[in-house]
């Protein structure tokens, strides 16, 4: 996808006259050389957006589910989080695109599960967590695991990778790993 495509999906409303008067684009000086443009800045609020993240970790619009994988991987691996939440970010020349997103239950989500030795998750965007028994979590019929103050939900495809190693006995869920067998806690829906 182009970058101007991009550019435009992510965005609405924006004056791009404002954006190039506020050093977005470089200045041509005297001589006609093309002057340093001063690191720019646009945010793009959540309310802006015009796409958000569904609770099953699915990038969606008002036409629905995106529907190129593409697409939705690099979206997925753009995603940051700041004091005002979590973003979408994109960075060309001397700009910088922030925009907020909303998401339906959590911005994170476990997209793979790999177990070996040491069990490892990758998570939608791309990065690779140890999996801590202890820091999973079942809430409203779904399991999370926790990441600091982070909650970050598993998808339906890494629920099936770990199928094998989940145990419910006597109301309560295990998590079995070689030799040991972790109980997994249930939290009120909410928290």
């Amino acid at each position: 996808m182009s970058n101007a495509v991009f550019r435009l999906t992510w965005m609405r409303r924006i004056d791009y006259r404002a954006a190039i008067h506020c050093g977005a684009a470089a200045a041509c000086g005297p001589s006609g050389e093309r002057a340093m443009a001063k690191p720019t800045e646009i945010v793009i609020p959540r309310e802006n957006a015009v796409f958000r993240l569904d609770r099953r970790g699915r990038w969606c619009n008002v036409h629905g589910v995106f529907r190129n994988r593409k697409i939705s991987d690099y979206f997925h691996s753009a995603i940051r989080r700041d004091a005002g939440g979590y973003f979408v970010c994109q960075e060309r020349d001397h700009v910088t695109e922030k925009v907020y997103f909303p998401y339906e239950d959590t911005a994170l989500f476990v997209f793979d599960v790999v177990l070996a030795e040491h069990a490892s998750l990758v998570l939608n965007t791309k990065e690779a967590i140890a999996l801590a028994p202890d820091d999973l979590f079942i809430a409203n019929d779904c399991l999370y695991i926790r990441r600091g103050d982070e909650r970050i939900k598993f998808s339906e495809r890494a629920l099936m990778k770990l199928a094998d190693a989940l145990e419910f006995v006597d109301d309560a869920y295990f998590l079995r790993l070689a030799a040991d067998r972790f109980l997994i806690p249930e939290e009120p829906v909410g928290d």
